[in-house]
């Protein structure tokens, strides 16, 4: 039996030490994310694909919908490169281009462009829409549903308090 080294066997395809993938997905219409986490076993089907690629939302369980590779991190946090190619980890040379260091450059740890097994998250944005409807695929948290609650009774209140203006002796 081959020893695999964190990632996918290209002759037998086994998968080893792959972690839990994190998938979040937004909606560019609303400006709303969401994300989902993909088991050891669904990861597979989403590695190998490079940042741009557009990827099936049945596999991250978004069936009909369809949804672009837009980035990611690793699990060390570094961030994937769309000009670098493969699952390599390197430093490249990076020029900010703007504020006060304005055309500094500096070297910047970042991993290549692929999805491998080392990648711990994958942004995505939504391309084609399905059958599920945007309140479904983004639920909204307990303390959303609260703060727009108290948002509905402040706008409720001053119709029903409205300070009487009083009259002033000429």
């Amino acid at each position: 039996m081959k020893k695999h080294r964190g990632s996918v066997c290209l002759f037998c395809g086994a998968l080893s030490q792959v972690n839990n993938l994190k998938i979040v997905y937004s909606d560019p219409k609303s400006g709303r994310t969401g994300q989902t986490e993909l088991s050891k076993d669904k990861a597979s089907l989403v590695m190998n694909y490079k940042i741009g690629d557009t990827i099936d939302g049945a596999a991250v369980g978004l069936p009909g919908f369809k949804l672009k590779i837009t980035g990611g991190s690793d699990n060390s946090g570094f961030p994937l490169d769309r000009s670098i190619q493969g699952t390599i980890k390197t430093r490249a040379k990076r020029t900010q281009e703007s504020g006060k260091h304005a055309g500094v450059q500096h070297m910047q740890t970042v991993r290549g462009n692929m999805i491998s097994v080392d990648v711990a998250q994958v942004n995505t944005i939504i391309v084609e829409y399905g059958d599920k409807s945007l309140d479904e695929l983004f639920p909204k948290s307990e303390k959303q549903k609260q703060k727009e609650a108290k948002q509905l009774e402040k706008e409720k209140k001053p119709e029903a308090e409205a300070p009487k203006a009083q009259e002033q002796p000429a």
